[in-house]
């Protein structure tokens, strides 16, 4: 494992301070390419190649967000992101061999908040790099201050003070993307957004080329709130569905 910086243990990163970006990645020349391209945007950047010692790399130094490989030595990407969720939530942006919608649905049900399939350009990579970490400081920002009172449609409960969302009373554990896009879709209930309004409203891409990104991450909260809440319109998009008046 590379490690060519340090930070305080636990530091949470300040406005204008660099982002720390740990990449797990087993191909030196992939890792290398990925490395070359975050710290040219800025980013500081520490490698793992090995699902153990990116778990280690994790706890120690706190990354801000994760560029992480599905296959891996020793354990794979999957269970490299339920131990570090489970220490702590931090986003991250897996990488998949495979055009495989099984294995992106796992991703995003461990934790994982997007991913790519290879090969793909660097290019995009850091683009959705910032992405991820600006949805981070909005919702940080959100913490300090939020939007008053819950929303409550039917047995669907959204607290967006505490990020928490429930299903008859019981806590439901989203991603930061997944409740990002819950929340678009309740702003205007039973409502068909697109799925470029979508990309442009959660991931604020500018661009439809991830159509497909936004699909896999329906899936995955139906999976979580209930199949029968979000109501597919083939050919534009998605709407939350809510009881009748």
């Amino acid at each position: 494992m590379e490690q060519t910086h340090t930070t305080h243990h636990g530091a949470a990163a300040t406005p204008g301070a660099q982002r720390r970006v740990l990449v797990v990645e087993d191909d030196a020349t992939i890792v290398e390419a990925i490395s070359a391209r975050l710290r040219a945007e800025g980013f500081l950047v520490q490698t793992a190649t090995d699902g153990p010692a990116a778990v280690d790399a994790a706890e120690a130094w706190q990354p801000d967000l994760m560029v992480l490989d599905v296959m891996l030595p020793g354990f794979d990407g999957l269970e490299v992101c339920r131990r570090v969720q489970a220490q702590r939530p931090v986003p991250v942006l897996m990488l998949t061999a495979r055009d495989d919608e099984t294995d992106m649905l796992v991703g995003l049900g461990v934790g994982a908040d997007d991913y790519m399939t290879k090969p793909f350009s660097m290019r995009e990579l850091a683009a959705r790099v910032h992405v991820l970490l600006r949805r981070v400081e909005r919702a940080a920002l959100a913490a300090v201050t939020p939007r008053s009172g819950i929303l409550r449609l039917g047995e669907l409960e959204i607290d967006h003070a505490q990020r928490r969302v429930r299903v008859r009373t019981e806590d439901v554990h989203l991603t930061p993307t997944e409740f990002d896009l819950l929340v678009c879709l309740a702003s205007t209930p039973r409502a068909v957004l697109s799925r470029e309004q979508l990309l442009a409203e959660v991931w604020d891409w500018a661009d439809a080329s991830g159509t497909r990104t936004v699909d896999s991450h329906i899936k995955a909260l139906r999976r979580k709130i209930g199949a029968e809440r979000i109501r597919t319109v083939h050919g534009v998009g998605y709407a939350l569905e809510t009881p009748a008046p």
